[in-house]
């Protein structure tokens, strides 16, 4: 491949998509250059300066070894949203974008609705639903303070003021103003003996976000527990879960007094997601 200094972007990307993906190589060669996806193609003879070439070894033997491109570039997109991701948080999935749409679907004739996503991570949930609802009150609680910090600089560069960091785990600790509109959750759900929380990209995520270090049934027993006294009659309660938890996750709602429990599927087919409403009649 030449010397640094005699390596050029076109020579770079292809020594890359040896060992990488191809769109991978062209985004990580424009972070390490800074220059644009319309520069690499109009412009592939340019020559990349000593640090620039450096830099770029180093991002694609890191994603060679599996670290996600999130975290090597430091940014992802959700629901139409850049956010800011670390290591401290999980990647936020396509998947979970159908998560907010239903959330949407149940909110649409609720005006200034007050919201609570447990387990916020990146802030990913919670600051699409408060941009989609700028009339709403969102409660975005996380145990790991760390987490609560990239959350915190998301909400700072999209401005979604109407976003509130709690540091707690599930419902401990605090209480909403009132009742709850929605409670909304992706959850950590891989059972601690899953082989695939070691598999690329997932073990660099952090392991209290994927795994309850159990049997990935814990976040919903106590999610359920609490939903309903903290859930105005008719409030809905919203989870993604595994591909194979849907049913016992419905049980879960169902002991727990919520009614109209239905499960979703992802673009996949698989059933993804699960949800609840409290009795409307129910006691407040």
């Amino acid at each position: 491949m030449g010397t640094a200094s005699q390596q050029t972007r076109a020579r770079a990307l292809q020594w890359a998509r040896q060992t990488i993906d191809r769109l991978d190589a062209r985004l990580l060669l424009e972070f390490a250059s800074g220059c644009t996806s319309n520069a690499l193609i109009t412009d592939p003879d340019v020559m990349l300066e000593d640090a620039q070439w450096a830099s770029f070894q180093s991002l694609v033997r890191r994603r060679e070894s599996g670290e996600p491109l999130a975290y090597l570039v430091g940014q992802t997109g959700f629901y139409g949203d850049l956010l800011t991701v670390t290591a401290d948080v999980l990647v936020p999935r396509p998947e979970t974008e159908d998560l907010v749409d239903w959330a949407l679907e149940v909110l649409r004739a609720c005006d200034a609705p007050s919201i609570a996503d447990l387990g916020t991570g990146s802030g990913a949930i919670a600051l699409a639903l408060a941009g989609a609802k700028p009339d709403g009150r969102v409660l975005a609680v996380d145990v790991s303070a760390a987490a609560l910090l990239v959350a915190a600089n998301n909400r700072q560069q999209l401005e979604r003021s109407n976003v509130e960091f709690i540091c707690a785990s599930w419902y401990e600790g605090w209480q909403a103003a009132g009742l709850l509109d929605l409670i909304i959750s992706n959850p950590p759900y891989i059972p601690a003996s899953d082989p695939h929380l070691a598999g690329d990209g997932v073990r660099f995520e952090p392991r209290l976000a994927l795994t309850d270090e159990a049997d990935g049934l814990e976040a919903y027993r106590a999610i359920a527990a609490g939903a309903l006294a903290r859930l105005k009659p008719g409030g809905w309660l919203l989870v993604e879960h595994g591909h194979d938890q849907a049913e016992v996750v419905a049980e879960l709602w169902v002991r727990a007094g919520l009614v109209n429990v239905t499960s979703r599927a992802d673009l996949s087919g698989n059933p993804r997601m699960t949800g609840g409403q409290k009795p409307a009649g129910g006691p407040l």
